[in-house]
């Protein structure tokens, strides 16, 4: 039979509905691209099960046992942690008006309505994305990775392209990278103050991607995450924000899928998130570390009579 050519049903095991999950499923919980996506894959002879091309859906695969591969790249297996419970990263591509939450008591669509995980798992976003702003989303059930991710100690950054009116000028990109004073509303409110407070912004690093009379398209890279920051920065200058989309978090780039469509992480995608945060919790024990010790050696002089 020729590579490529269906058995009959019966005696073919990618047939059999019972021994697994749909290929092209596996391939997206994989990290591949999106399921519609690598059902065009599929289709365009792209991908083996066992050594055996499959051109044809529907077709069931066992992604622990059976050897996937696309364009000739075997894809890794599902990872157990200790105890049997699979730690899942998922890649979301927000649409607009989509709350950043697990769920919402006045109804409002969430990310985790978007991300139906198989067999049931909770997945939490990892921070947060505004309401009407659109981009990449991290959701996890690693509750130890997600903190790191999202503590500003930690310093992972986050990674934006934005479309501003006008041509902004390089006085004013260097007066945001280097901090503005942005009113902090929602504080004031819980310190119980009538005054509405001001707190500068943390360094941006700012690119230039096009700048013309009419336009300027920037990407910016932020270590904090503020209400609306974006778009109030540049609003403090007077190029209102036309269009925003968030690209990046840390190592990790949106790619691979269209607008409220999901994928698993990669293995690879997945291993430098967590060379990322492990080097970012290194360096801040690092500076905790210098801090006590020099917290204690001025006990001590204090403590040592002179002479």
């Amino acid at each position: 039979m020729p590579q490529g050519d269906s058995p009959s049903h019966e005696s073919d095991p990618l047939r059999d509905a019972s021994r697994g999950i749909r290929l092209q499923k596996a391939l997206a919980d994989a990290g591949i691209a999106s399921r519609r996506r690598c059902e065009e894959l599929i289709e365009e002879g792209l991908v083996t099960v066992n050594g055996r091309l499959v051109t044809e859906l529907p077709a069931w695969v066992d992604p622990v046992e059976d050897e996937i591969a696309v364009d000739g790249r075997v894809i890794a297996r599902p990872a157990k942690k200790a105890g049997g419970r699979r730690l899942i990263y998922v890649m979301l591509y927000k649409p607009k008006n989509t709350l950043s939450a697990a769920s919402d008591p006045s109804g409002r669509r969430t990310v985790a309505d978007l991300v139906r995980f198989p067999g049931g798992v909770r997945l939490f976003p990892v921070g947060r994305l505004d309401y009407d702003t659109v981009g990449l989303i991290l959701l996890t059930n690693d509750g130890e990775m997600a903190n790191l991710l999202t503590h500003p100690r930690y310093g992972v950054h986050k990674l934006y392209r934005a479309t501003v009116r006008g041509r902004v000028a390089d006085e004013d990109l260097s007066k945001l990278e280097e901090g503005v004073y942005l009113a902090e509303r929602k504080a004031a409110r819980q310190a119980g103050r009538k005054k509405i407070g001001a707190k500068r912004t943390a360094h941006v690093g700012i690119s230039i991607v096009k700048r013309d009379a009419e336009r300027t398209v920037l990407e910016l890279k932020l270590e904090e995450g503020r209400n609306r920051q974006v778009r109030r920065m540049f609003a403090s200058v007077g190029h209102p924000v036309r269009k925003l989309i968030r690209v990046g978090m840390g190592p990790v780039r949106l790619t691979g899928l269209r607008v409220g469509e999901w994928r698993e992480l990669t293995r690879d995608e997945v291993s430098r998130l967590r060379k990322t945060v492990d080097q970012a919790a290194r360096k801040v024990g690092k500076t905790e570390l210098r801090d006590d010790e020099k917290g204690e050696g001025q006990s001590r002089r204090k403590r040592d009579p002179a002479g």
